[in-house]
């Protein structure tokens, strides 16, 4: 007998009442092809049937033909990660490193392309994280995703703070070259709040072609001075190769963006009203950010040091995007691809 209780089955498989069926009509006489036709299967699995249900002395039997059915049926199975203590142990350190599951499971695919036994998808991970009775990782491990959440809930879109800045450039009058994501050294950057009591925040950049992060200390608020004089300071420590474009959020904090172009030698756009995806790379890593200074917290207590730990663990992930390399590594090979390039130029 099946150990396992299993649902009666449905569509392509055969039912005891067609089993039934099958029996009566085959102690008639009818032939397979009639017995098909008349239950509207195919052929085949009529001729199959026939031969898993017989009795030899009896013929065919609708019993016989249910328990061969039964034993054949495969009963729940033991999650990979339950079974698998390499594989737990490879996927336990990469949630305790703050990876996602889908930055985990690419990544092992990476590092064991041919070790299938060391592959695991990243739905599998998180139903082992939020289904216990799948086993395998402990719910405590949920607090190293990015939601920190032990539960799935919907995602919810933020609004984005917008207001009047003059003399903007818009994203529309922004070179072919910087959408196709080709040569290092075009930003995205915006902020993200803390709680309204304690006004802080704490300014973002992402490098669009590898996803390379830095991020803005404001200790002292964020008005249009505190982020020109934290943006300008950050942007300079860059070789001017990869200071060519910067494309902001309508915010406010802004309005000195003209000094900040002077200073740094960057074209600064703005994108359009209520438009994220403009700024795609930059809303995902605000996003991942989260994980590290959650929404209604006082970001003056991440100090510099912080700060730049938080960026170097980004940076130091594995990206999806790029093949499961990380964006230091891409930065890396564009800036060395583009030397190379200018040499022979």
């Amino acid at each position: 007998m099946n150990p396992f209780p299993v649902a009666e089955p449905k569509g392509r498989y055969l039912c005891e009442a067609e089993r039934e069926e099958i029996m009566h009509l085959d102690a008639q006489g009818v032939c397979p092809a009639e017995i098909a036709r008349r239950l509207d299967r195919d052929r085949s699995t009529i001729g199959r049937e026939l031969d898993r249900g017989d009795t030899v002395s009896r013929g065919y039997r609708a019993s016989a033909g249910q328990r061969a059915a039964d034993k054949a049926r495969r009963g729940p199975r033991r999650s990979k990660l339950a079974t698998n203590l390499r594989l737990r142990s490879a996927v336990q350190e990469g949630l305790e490193r703050h990876d996602s599951p889908a930055q985990i499971a690419g990544r092992l695919r990476r590092d064991f392309p041919d070790d299938p036994e060391m592959h695991v998808c990243a739905e599998t991970i998180y139903q082992s994280l939020y289904i216990q009775a799948r086993g395998g990782l402990k719910r405590e491990l949920t607090k190293h995703l990015r939601t920190g959440r032990w539960m799935r809930k919907p995602r919810r879109n933020e609004a984005e703070r917008r207001g009047r800045i003059p003399d903007m450039i818009m994203i529309s009058d922004r070179p072919e070259e910087v959408e196709k994501r080709d040569v290092p050294g075009h930003w995205e950057g915006d902020l993200i709040l803390g709680s309204k009591a304690s006004n802080s925040a704490v300014g973002t950049v992402v490098e669009r072609a590898s996803g390379f992060v830095m991020l803005l200390h404001l200790p002292n608020g964020h008005s249009a001075l505190e982020v020109q004089n934290a943006l300008v300071a950050k942007m300079t420590t860059l070789p001017e190769q990869l200071r060519l474009s910067l494309t902001w959020d309508q915010g406010r904090e802004m309005c000195n963006h003209a000094q900040i172009a002077e200073a740094t030698g960057l074209d600064i756009y703005f994108a359009d009203p209520h438009s994220p995806w403009q700024r795609g790379s930059n809303e995902n890593i605000n996003g991942l950010l989260r994980q590290y200074m959650p929404k209604g917290t006082d970001l003056s207590f991440h100090g510099a040091g912080l700060l730049d730990n938080y960026a170097s663990e980004l940076n130091s992930r594995p990206r999806k995007r790029h093949g499961f390399r990380t964006p230091a590594e891409v930065l890396d090979e564009l800036l060395s691809k583009q030397t190379n390039q200018d040499g022979v130029a």
